[in-house]
């Protein structure tokens, strides 16, 4: 099974940045398509970005032109830029994806603990 570890959140005031990791532990040999979805209190979790395995990036509406999403393949590695941060932008971020296995490629399967964003006014 694959699991991913998410890190780099934090508290920071509005028009702020933070960069967000995650990494994928596991006997994995690569990561494939991946997204960060964010999951903010009595809402539904949502997909903000996606980067597929030959580096295609998308984004929802709400972060365009904000967030990057980029990927260090050596390091099985995903990574969201934040800037310009709002105070909607307050969630806990995760990420999920595909990986190449010794039993192919699969889904992660579940979810990691997460990385709390709090953006202040």
């Amino acid at each position: 099974q694959v699991q991913p570890v998410e890190s780099g959140g934090g508290l920071v005031q509005a028009g702020g940045s933070l960069r967000l990791s995650c990494a994928a532990s596991g006997s994995i040999f690569s990561i494939g398509a991946m997204g960060w979805y964010r999951q903010a209190p009595g809402k539904q979790r949502e997909l903000v970005a996606s980067i597929t395995s030959g580096g295609s990036t998308d984004y929802s509406d709400s972060v365009k032109g904000r967030f990057t999403i980029s990927r260090d393949n050596a390091k099985n590695t995903v990574f969201l830029q934040m800037n310009s941060l709002k105070p909607e932008d307050t969630a806990v971020y995760y990420c999920n994806g595909v990986a190449l296995t010794t039993a192919g490629v699969i889904d992660f399967g579940s979810w990691g603990q997460g990385t709390q964003v709090t953006v202040s006014s």
